[in-house]
């Protein structure tokens, strides 16, 4: 392939021009359009890894597959790409997950109104799978987007495909669900637009005035101003994340929505928040971070805390898994703000962790409740014995949410305490509760559901099919390769930990494994 192919802009391409296949498919056609989506999402799969190897691991830290194009001059707008170490993670991520959605739910979404009557023409099929389709290529969008106005656009148009893949397809209380996700995040999405005009008004401005490499070190701001467009960015970035006190729309979410639309909405769309405030806030607010990273450390402690300690107390399955991603995020946005390279790293590597953990809990809780036709935890009981496959690996991946050793959550997980602790001891020492409160959460949940007395009405449930087993083997697969072997990860957000504290302005502090003794061994 030539040496400049537009490797990104496929990625955002094939996708939609997936979408745009899956919708005209005429007549009785469409009931192909599930075959049609995977095989598409399945290309993208197969792209994705083709770019990952055209990327330069050795040079990380700079951004690569890079494209850069005049879109709206006159108000300094570029169509601008390009990845990291870190944004190649998050790429992977999306273009992994998305057509294992797609396969998990084969059967989901029948043709037939909430009345019984038959749908003609396999609308419903069509549209769902299109819609995941277009949220594949904003998602790829954003986390390649150079352009802080390009980044603003995809931030707030992922609204719409999920607005629709929650209200339309989701459960008893989707609509109240999707209008309050979608008031949540166009707040935050108003906020935020203000600091985009904001910033280019400060900035270089220009035909390319909104590219990040000509504001970083370019804004002529005073320091209560950039404190100000800080705090837009961030607060936007803190209800996708999704932080503490800003977090009550994803429970509602989660326990409305289509289990597909949740691996996709906290697997890798809120990772668009923790991304924002690595790769916008911090490089383009120095001071401001610096400033503010003291109350966003107790918020992201606050955060761990408080989401264990509410999953712990949930009744509905899918609820508690939307609680054990506050608390996760609570560690990645700690690690952030933490300002040491080992915490940086952590949370870098944390992202893409906590969408394989929590994917993989998503879909194996969404099997659990097909098969059993209720989400609360307390109308199961015994089904290990039933289904062994499904209930095992709902345990893998309980274990990797509640980071045991050998699982790829735990080199996160302990990359973040560690590196805080060498900066922060108190927030580090407080935040380790989380590791405890979440093996209560997890264990305690298994126990209700798998274990004990059985319950006769669910004793002829089936397990795992070969479909399902497709879906969850890769996930757990890739726990367990990145549990024992994270160099391929860690090597693709090191780099970029050490520029982003350059661009903080702190020095870095190393965690300190041993002193040397007087003679100057350090055996």
């Amino acid at each position: 392939m030539p040496a400049q192919f537009p490797w990104l802009t496929t990625l955002i391409v094939v996708p939609l021009v997936g979408a745009a296949l899956v919708w005209a498919l005429p007549g009785a056609a469409r009931r192909h359009a599930r075959p049609v989506a995977v095989a598409v999402a399945l290309l993208e799969l197969v792209l994705g890894a083709v770019a990952a190897f055209s990327f330069d691991t050795a040079s990380a830290g700079t951004q690569q597959l890079t494209e850069t194009h005049a879109w709206i001059p006159s108000l300094g707008v570029s169509y601008a790409v390009g990845v990291n170490g870190v944004g190649l993670t998050l790429v992977l991520l999306s273009v992994l997950l998305t057509p294992l959605v797609l396969i998990a739910a084969w059967r989901e979404h029948p043709d037939v109104h909430e009345d019984g009557l038959q749908v003609i023409g396999g609308s419903r099929i069509r549209t769902y799978t299109a819609l995941v389709l277009v949220l594949e290529a904003f998602m790829v969008a954003v986390f390649s987007a150079r352009d802080v106005f390009f980044f603003y656009v995809l931030f707030e148009a992922m609204l719409v495909p999920v607005y629709f893949m929650i209200g339309s397809f989701g459960g008893l209380q989707r609509r109240y669900a999707a209008i309050k996700f979608l008031i949540f995040s166009l707040a935050g999405g108003l906020v935020m637009l203000a600091g985009v005009i904001t910033l280019y008004l400060h900035g270089p401005q220009g035909p390319q005035g909104f590219l990040i490499d000509n504001l970083v070190g370019h804004l002529d701001m005073s320091v209560t101003t950039q404190r100000l467009v800080f705090l837009a960015f961030f607060l936007a970035f803190a209800i996708k994340a999704p932080m503490w006190p800003v977090h009550t729309w994803l429970p509602d979410t989660a326990e409305a929505a289509p289990v597909g639309t949740s691996v996709l909405l906290v697997g890798v769309l809120d990772k668009v928040g923790t991304f924002g405030m690595l790769t916008l806030c911090l490089p383009l607010f120095p001071e401001a971070s610096r400033w503010a990273a003291p109350v966003i450390i107790v918020l992201a402690v606050i955060s761990i805390l408080y989401g264990a300690l509410l999953a712990i107390g949930q009744e509905n399955l899918l609820r508690l898994i939307a609680y054990t991603s506050v608390s996760h995020f609570g560690f990645i946005v700690l690690g952030i703000f933490a300002f040491t390279s080992v915490s940086v790293q952590g949370a870098s590597l944390y992202m893409l962790n906590h969408g394989l953990s929590t994917g993989a809990l998503f879909l194996v809780a969404g099997f659990l409740i097909a098969r059993s036709g209720s989400a609360k935890i307390s109308d199961h009981g015994g089904l290990q014995k039933v289904v062994p496959v499904l209930a095992g690996t709902f345990l893998v991946a309980g274990l990797s949410a509640l980071s045991l050793p050998g699982l790829s959550t735990f080199v996160s997980e302990f990359l973040v305490l560690v590196g805080t602790f060498g900066a922060n001891k108190a927030a580090a020492v407080v935040a380790a509760v989380g590791v405890i409160l979440a093996a209560l959460y997890v264990l305690l949940t298994y126990q209700r559901a798998f274990t004990g007395p059985g319950r006769e009405e669910l004793s002829s449930l089936p397990d795992l099919s070969a479909r399902e087993r497709w879906v969850v083997g890769p996930l757990i697969a890739a726990m367990l390769v990145l549990g024992f072997f994270p160099a391929p990860a860690l090597n693709l957000v090191r780099d970029p930990a050490s520029v982003t504290l350059e661009h903080v302005g702190v020095a870095d502090v190393a965690p300190t494994l041993a002193s040397p003794s007087d003679d100057g061994s350090n055996q």
